[in-house]
């Protein structure tokens, strides 16, 4: 797909988000910011049998944060939460089609990668604290 296709997803996802919102009785919350433009993210995790059930975000920002947040929404719905822990900086910036982003666009681009996988930190630090030192010390935080 051309630049253009994938210029026009993100402003779709940044106009229309899809899974935004909160989830009352989430099983983890994080929050996360980039200081130096302002984005902010919520995630709000339910799981079941270690399935991704739901998952919503808050954030405001840049069409980039916001829109990769509703695209890694969509990515890890109904997912094993083994698959979600092994998801990287490369599957985010394909799946939203901007590989040659400069370096403060790629903040954007993975602040909720990073909540996502510090709210799974969270998850797991009393389930399997184990796998909660895999993903904090793992090269693939993002």
């Amino acid at each position: 797909m051309s630049e253009d296709i994938y210029r026009e997803i993100i402003l779709d996802h940044y106009r229309n988000p899809r899974n935004k919102g909160r989830i009352s009785d989430a099983d983890v919350s994080f929050h996360d910011s980039n200081p130096l433009c302002g984005d902010e993210i919520d995630i709000h995790l339910k799981v079941e049998d270690n399935i991704v059930k739901d998952i919503k975000f808050e954030g405001r920002g840049c069409a980039i944060s916001q829109a990769s947040a509703s695209m890694l929404t969509e990515m890890v719905m109904n997912k094993p939460l083994t698959s979600v822990k092994e998801l990287g900086k490369d599957d985010i910036l394909e799946n939203i089609g901007l590989v040659n982003l400069g370096p403060a666009r790629i903040k954007c681009a993975l602040l909720s990668l990073k909540v996502l996988k510090m709210s799974m930190v969270e998850y797991y630090a009393s389930k399997d604290p184990e796998s909660a030192q895999e993903i904090r010390e793992g090269s693939r935080l993002y």
